[in-house]
């Protein structure tokens, strides 16, 4: 079992000359398959520019980044996006829905990109969107006529209905009350067990932090801690144990 995310001595640059600032500086961090880690740190310490980069949404200054075997530098954009389509799932903080789509086909249309039916790409959205607590009656509304958590939820499911080899998750618990962002954080515990789902999640929260098998503390766009989560190995042995209840 190899490693899903090889990030190697990455630097990423943003402006120049006296404007130059450096949101990542030296960073390297491998993340074996199947494991879960929590990254912390305040606003502007490098954490979504990490994600953007495991993501092959953007490029590091220097270094390299190898996502489940691929060195992304190498991968054309039609790469990149079938990588995207295929092994990895992405929950943004601004949820990134397609406005003009209604709920349940911002979850189909991704997945009938990857050959199945509509009506196959319709079960498997229906029920993604079950196990995200999004309510039936918003699943034929468009994302406008939602509420934020609302929004987040159905981000959550879009992210997860290709069953995902890697999951990125950009605070996706910040808009949500805390029964339903406990719920959410259990399911993404229950696929990393069940599915060996790799999960990257940015979080603020203190109880989204304990989910992980491993905690990266990031300052100034450096790994400041890298530690293991004893809470996180209770949890996660709760959640594996046979006759819990399902989300």
């Amino acid at each position: 079992m190899g490693d899903v995310v090889e990030i190697e001595g990455v630097v990423k640059r943003f402006g120049r000359g006296g404007a130059q600032v450096d949101a990542l500086r030296g960073v390297t961090l491998h993340i074996p398959e199947g494991e879960f880690i929590t990254v912390t740190g305040p606003s502007g310490c490098g954490k979504s520019t990490l994600l953007n980069l495991v993501a092959a949404l953007d490029d590091p200054t220097e270094g390299s980044v190898v996502v489940c075997g691929e060195e992304l530098s190498r991968l054309t954009e039609r790469a990149r996006s079938d990588l995207r389509l295929r092994e990895i799932g992405f929950v943004f903080q601004g949820f990134n829905l397609l406005p003009r789509l209604t709920v349940e086909h911002n979850i189909t249309w991704r997945v009938e990109q990857l050959g199945f039916t509509r009506r196959q790409a319709q079960r498997r959205a229906r029920s993604v969107l079950e196990q995200t607590d999004v309510p039936r009656k918003a699943w034929l509304r468009y994302p406008g006529e939602l509420s934020g958590g609302e929004q987040q939820r159905v981000a959550t499911a879009r992210a997860l209905v290709n069953e995902p080899r890697l999951l990125l998750a950009d605070e996706p618990t910040g808009n949500l009350d805390s029964t339903t962002g406990t719920r959410i954080l259990d399911l993404l515990a229950s696929l990393n067990v069940e599915r060996r789902m790799s999960v990257i999640l940015v979080t603020h929260d203190p109880l989204a932090s304990t989910y992980g098998q491993r905690t990266v503390e990031l300052r100034d766009g450096r790994i400041v801690t890298d530690v293991g989560s004893l809470a996180a190995s209770r949890a996660r042995k709760m959640v594996a144990m046979p006759g819990r209840r399902e989300i």
